[in-house]
């Protein structure tokens, strides 16, 4: 387990957005997600060389979606940070690892959830390679695997209450960019 603090969420500023993703204002992580408001952030698939996902499964603390599973990381760029520094800076919290990320695209979305916040993001998807294990932060992260395109396909199709609701809205995205952008997945290390 690692020896760093995780902030309290809301203590967090998150950059809000117009659906250019031009920075419009700024408001604390808990207003933002209570009033349902347009935001950046950023989600990151990292592939080992046999061409797995590393998945991760919520802490149960976390403060929406506890206990689903997700891809790699997932969060917020901060004030000053670009969302490239943000990717990286926020992999090694959350997963304890390090890699090279790509831009694949960027998708709106907004879900609503059981406890009453609203997710409405515009949303920065990135890609990776690395066969380095994660070293997940225990405050974010309960557990995590590796897992094939089509057998996250096929268990989200079974089993969607198992998953966040902005990885089953981005994955046909993803795979459409994989299927198109086969050599940017090469792995590199």
């Amino acid at each position: 387990m690692s020896e760093k603090k995780i902030s309290d969420p809301a203590d967090e500023l998150l950059i809000l957005v117009d659906e250019y993703d031009n920075e419009v204002g700024l408001l604390d992580k808990i207003s933002t997600h209570f009033k349902g408001v347009l935001h950046r952030a950023f989600s990151i698939f990292v592939f080992n060389s046999m061409g797995f996902l590393i998945l991760h499964r919520r802490a149960l603390d976390k403060y929406h979606s506890p206990g689903l599973w997700t891809n790699t990381c997932c969060s917020h760029p901060r004030q000053g940070e670009t969302t490239s520094e943000a990717c990286s800076r926020r992999l090694m919290e959350e997963m304890g690892m390090r890699c090279d990320l790509n831009f694949a695209f960027t998708f709106i979305y907004r879900a609503q959830f059981d406890n009453g916040l609203i997710e409405h993001e515009f949303d920065h998807v990135y890609f990776g390679a690395s066969d380095k294990l994660p070293k997940p932060e225990l405050q974010e992260v309960m557990d995590w695997k590796y897992i094939s395109m089509q057998d996250l396909q096929n268990d989200i199709s079974t089993h969607p209450e198992n998953y966040t609701e902005w990885l089953k809205i981005c994955l046909p995205r993803l795979l459409e960019h994989i299927g198109t952008n086969k050599n940017d997945l090469y792995f590199q290390e």
